[in-house]
């Protein structure tokens, strides 16, 4: 409740037309069950039903903690009543109880709004500003950052939240010193932000999610604001999909993502525009 626009390098409303992008985290006014494990989320994939979590900060160098409120609270944050809250996830579990989660992902594009498009912004908004809170635990000298790349960590806790921690390698590199003082301070050091965009590329979640993570990892190339349609092309070359295969060869895995909106390049133009350090 305390964040100021002036907290961070980027504009917040700018990472709001990203992640209301399909390539990032989609638009949808009614509850839905997330791919991969069923728990409802809203509006850019706001989680609906997480209790509140204690996350310990194991980097004894930062000693700025994280901040996990439940979802509840997180919706009443965002000036939202909680009664409403309760009967949203009530229709929700009924309409898995009736459809399941793969007849409930076939029933997205008919569900009536539950929500409007100001109260999904509004809780859009205040995952944002938590995403902020806790991309400054995860990183020892977030402030420091160019504009691109605190928007980079900021998607990284908002898309992953306490999964990130998980990403030992890159937080590592991301914290690490070198002959310079801390390494987060020299953003022109090419060769230190290839090594920390090559430690996520090599991830799960960049192979299963290529075309959101090109677009998040471009973003930690200090250069990336005087060409960001090259610095996708860079990561691009180097990231490869996840491939299954089936009867007649092999395909790509694609994300699973729920919109009727697309902001890709008019997302990718605002997220060229930063502000000066």
């Amino acid at each position: 409740m305390e964040f100021k626009a002036s907290d961070v390098k980027f504009d917040v409303d700018d990472l709001m037309d990203i992640l209301r992008d399909k390539r990032h985290e989609g638009w949808v006014l009614a509850a839905y069950p997330d791919p991969k494990t069923g728990q409802p989320l809203i509006g850019a994939g706001f989680s609906l039903d997480l209790p509140e979590r204690i996350h310990i900060q194991h980097d004894p160098l930062n000693p700025h903690p994280f901040l996990e409120p439940s979802s509840a609270d997180l919706w009443q944050a965002a000036g939202l009543e909680p009664a409403r809250l309760d009967v949203l996830l009530a229709q929700f579990h009924d309409r898995m109880d009736a459809w399941s989660k793969t007849g409930f992902r076939r029933q997205i594009w008919s569900l009536e709004p539950q929500i409007t498009q100001a109260d999904a912004n509004a809780l859009l908004r205040i995952g944002i500003v938590q995403a902020i809170y806790n991309a400054k635990a995860y990183c020892r000298n977030f402030e420091r950052l160019g504009a691109s790349q605190q928007m980079a960590m900021t998607q990284l806790v908002y898309q992953m939240g306490v999964n990130l921690e998980e990403f030992s390698t890159f937080l590592t590199l991301l914290n690490r010193e070198n002959g310079n003082g801390p390494a987060a301070i020299a953003q022109s050091n090419a060769q230190y932000w290839h090594e920390v965009q090559l430690s996520l590329v090599q991830s799960q979640w960049a192979r299963l999610y290529r075309e959101r993570a090109k677009a998040v990892i471009a973003m930690l190339d200090p250069s990336y604001s005087a060409n960001p349609s090259g610095a996708e092309h860079s990561v691009g070359k180097v990231l490869r999909p996840t491939r299954t295969r089936r009867a007649h060869g092999t395909t790509t895995l694609r994300k699973a993502s729920y919109t009727t909106r697309h902001h890709g390049s008019a997302a990718r133009k605002r997220a060229a525009r930063t502000r000066k350090d």
